[in-house]
């Protein structure tokens, strides 16, 4: 039985990419393709797709809000996010949603065909980096635990940097390539992290610590 995917991803370029490397792979069989998370979200239900392969930086909706919304209206659909960057929080955030893989941009053709049949069949798949990011951040979860002192990640600091240079959100956003919700959700956690209420709080706090040094 064929596998049936749908992909989801607001260049097109990649997803002509996608198609072209899957072309003469005879497990596959692309049943629908979208350039933004809602559509994709109106599409999946006439599709029936296996596995949806989305990206996470997308405008309006984004991937996490997709896998959200999927997971709950169509739980028998299996989800891979593709995504430039390994993100410590963007790999919790599609997880959380309930993402069962999480692969980069620079995958290859045979790991990212791995990488959906394990999802089809039931399993999870990581790519090597996402892999190595997971255990660090289990590994600096352990540390944490045993100290009160509060830890940042390093995503995180730089953000806090970037808030010293007085940058925006939207600035932030365009220097990283990431998107403004997630530079705000990052914020978000930074400040929870670090128990500060604004700005100036936060700021001292790093500059205590050595980070802006």
């Amino acid at each position: 039985m064929k596998i049936k995917l749908y992909l989801v991803d607001d260049h097109q370029m990649l997803i002509d990419g996608i198609r072209a490397l899957l072309s003469s792979e005879s497990d596959f069989e692309i049943v629908g393709q979208s350039t933004s998370a809602l559509d994709a979200l109106n599409k999946l239900e006439a599709a029936q797709p296996t596995v949806l392969l989305t990206d996470i930086n997308m405008p309006g909706m984004t991937g996490v809000e997709l896998v959200k919304a999927v997971h709950a209206k169509f739980p028998t659909i299996k989800i891979l996010a593709l995504s430039m960057h390994g993100d410590r929080q963007m790999i919790h955030d599609m997880l959380d949603a309930g993402a069962d893989g999480y692969i980069l941009k620079n995958t290859g053709k045979e790991e990212l065909i791995s990488a959906l049949k394990k999802i089809a069949s039931g399993g999870m798949y990581f790519s090597d980096e996402i892999s190595a990011e997971m255990m660090r951040a289990i590994s600096d979860n352990e540390r944490k635990s045993k100290s009160n002192e509060p830890e940042l990640t390093a995503r995180e600091l730089e953000i806090v940097k970037l808030i010293n240079k007085e940058m925006s959100n939207l600035q932030i956003a365009e220097q990283l390539f990431i998107s403004e919700r997630t530079v705000e959700t990052h914020r978000k956690n930074i400040f929870r992290t670090t128990e500060t209420k604004g700005v100036v709080g936060l700021l001292k706090w790093a500059r205590e610590r050595g980070y802006l040094d």
